[in-house]
């Protein structure tokens, strides 16, 4: 199965933009009368045909749509520290689109060793990783934000901040409640600060630990959001 993106995808006749139209018709050496599948990002999985191509524009038919395809009872939303290597986190953004994810928040916290985030590749790499996996939902990527200013927004998940601590010994995996949404801080890797933390627990942030071992930043998030999905099979 070739699974495109086309955010403006609809129905009748419409064109690939060049990158896919290059990737349908040079790579994958596609043509006319070929069967495809396109997903909008937002749900939309797409049936369609190539119905005619240039050297570089492939134009398609579309044939069938489903709604909502594939779609959770529930959200997963990670605001994540940017890892001092970036490769690091571009690893956790692919491999948790994989796996399912809503939304990514970069959070910028007293410890952290990165404070400047580019998105761009990222989101790049979850567009490459939504096909992959035949999924039809693109997560967001937000704007990185100061961790004390992203505590105190208002947020409709259950909120959950993960830290090492001896005291907090509350593991995910008991205190989540199935087919509820959640909102999983992971701090860098020198953890949150004293005061983020106290700033989390003021704002109802649930404390929870991912294990009894010291975790990466980007595992640590993976952990979390691996918890969630499972506990919803």
């Amino acid at each position: 199965m070739h699974l495109f993106y086309a955010p403006n995808a609809s129905s009748g006749i419409f064109q690939l933009d060049a990158e896919e139209s290059k990737h349908c018709l040079r790579v994958l050496r596609l043509k006319e009368g070929s069967c495809i599948f396109l997903t909008d990002g937002k749900g939309g999985f797409y049936t369609c045909v190539i119905h005619d191509i240039s050297e570089k524009v492939c134009n398609v038919e579309f044939i069938d749509k489903q709604e909502g395809y594939h779609k959770r009872n529930y959200r997963i939303h990670i605001a994540v520290a940017p890892t001092k290597n970036t490769d690091r986190l571009e690893w956790f953004a692919e491999k948790a689109v994989e796996m399912g994810i809503d939304e990514i928040t970069p959070l910028i916290c007293d410890h952290s060793e990165r404070i400047i985030f580019k998105p761009e590749r990222i989101r790049k790499i979850m567009v490459s990783a939504m096909k992959q996996s035949l999924q039809a939902y693109l997560p967001v990527i937000h704007p990185a934000i100061q961790a004390s200013e992203f505590i105190q927004k208002e947020h409709s998940y259950h909120k959950y901040i993960a830290y090492l601590d001896e005291e907090n010994n509350r593991p995910l995996k008991e205190i989540y409640l199935k087919g509820s949404d959640a909102l999983i801080l992971i701090g860098p890797e020198g953890d949150f600060s004293e005061e983020e933390i106290c700033q989390a627990k003021e704002h109802n942030f649930a404390s929870i630990n991912l294990g009894k071992t010291r975790l990466r930043t980007e595992t640590a998030a993976m952990a979390a959001c691996h918890t969630i999905n499972l506990l919803n099979e």
